[in-house]
């Protein structure tokens, strides 16, 4: 068997990892840029470094991704890469149009299209799905934007005798830690997910005998991702750092702890939790404690029609992308 296609299926993981990190990088700057607390280009720099040390944390993610959603016997190398395709598509759509949609979601929907595709539902582990995948994906956007309007809230009755200025340059300071941890978790829950990919396709490869990620695995995901949150998503870090809601250093570090809580908390489970659905909630729960119209509501409605449709249309598009390869050879 050719190496051919596995070297291609690891550059275009690659790929994706890069257009993930500079994607979902507002998943990590978008706040403390701002809220000015740092600079674009110091803010990037910042975040990368805090990605790249997220990314060495564990690879319980990995592990869901790889081995708990779909059987074995429907994976090959031309499911990886149809799916990875997919889901490459449905990153750079969302981009264009600025909407904060779920990257670890566009790569879920688009494996199992493509996978499907090949052979049938049957190698659907529905029980993971449900439990790993579709479970998540409702409860961590609501507890996104419960616990950062309860820690906002919680923040507003401790300083509410203090003076503006003086709380501003408080948590100016303690807004650097914030995101550094948010920075950190994002790094640990989605450069899990293209290790978990590699680590798929070197075991259906029989390069390895067991799902276990490699250390180069890690470490070329960890630098990949890193380099592409340097590139910044400037369309999605506007979006959520400026259109959605005006944000202060105390807003921007209520929603950075929040967000950071429930996305490490996720990765040391081996939930693959949406980074972009845990931030930009935490960001909706935090600007509704100024008042409920200080949150632009219909921006929000359409980055909820884009988190609904990453699933079913990057499975269709992997699905589509199978048949049709399947013609040609």
């Amino acid at each position: 068997m050719s190496y051919t296609i596995l070297l291609l299926v690891l550059l275009v993981a690659l790929i994706f990892e890069y257009i993930n990190g500079f994607h979902d990088s507002a998943n990590a700057i978008a706040t403390v840029i701002s809220t000015k607390v740092l600079s674009p280009r110091n803010a990037i720099i910042y975040g990368a470094i805090f990605n790249f040390f997220g990314a060495f944390s564990g690879t319980h993610v990995a592990k869901t991704i790889g081995a708990g959603i779909i059987d074995t016997t429907g994976i090959t190398q031309t499911v990886i890469l149809c799916g990875l395709t997919a889901a490459i598509v449905w990153n750079l759509i969302t981009w264009y149009y600025g909407l904060p949609s779920s990257s670890s979601h566009a790569l879920i929907g688009g494996l199992l299209g493509a996978a499907i595709a090949y052979s049938n539902t049957g190698v659907v582990n529905f029980h993971g799905l449900y439990y790993k995948i579709l479970v998540p994906m409702i409860v961590s956007p609501c507890m996104g934007f419960v616990v950062g309007f309860i820690v906002m809230l919680l923040l507003l009755r401790i300083f509410y005798h203090a003076h503006p200025d003086k709380t501003n340059k408080y948590f100016r300071k303690l807004q650097l830690l914030s995101s550094a941890f948010m920075a950190f978790g994002h790094g640990s829950n989605d450069a899990q997910k293209t290790m978990g990919i590699i680590t798929m396709s070197l075991c259906a490869f029989k390069v390895i005998d067991s799902f276990e990620v490699p250390f180069w695995v890690i470490l070329s995901c960890a630098l990949t991702m890193g380099l592409g949150t340097m590139a910044g998503g400037w369309r999605i870090i506007h979006t959520m750092g400026d259109k959605m809601i005006k944000l202060r250093p105390i807003h921007g570090f209520a929603v950075e702890l929040t967000a950071s809580i429930i996305i490490l908390f996720a990765s040391f489970f081996g939930i693959p939790v949406s980074t972009t659905h845990v931030k930009t909630t935490s960001v909706m729960g935090v600007g509704s404690t100024i008042r409920l119209s200080a949150v632009k509501w219909g921006l929000v409605g359409n980055i909820l029609w884009a988190w609904v449709l990453t699933i079913p249309i990057c499975a269709f598009l992997a699905a589509i992308l199978f048949y049709l390869q399947s013609i040609f050879n």
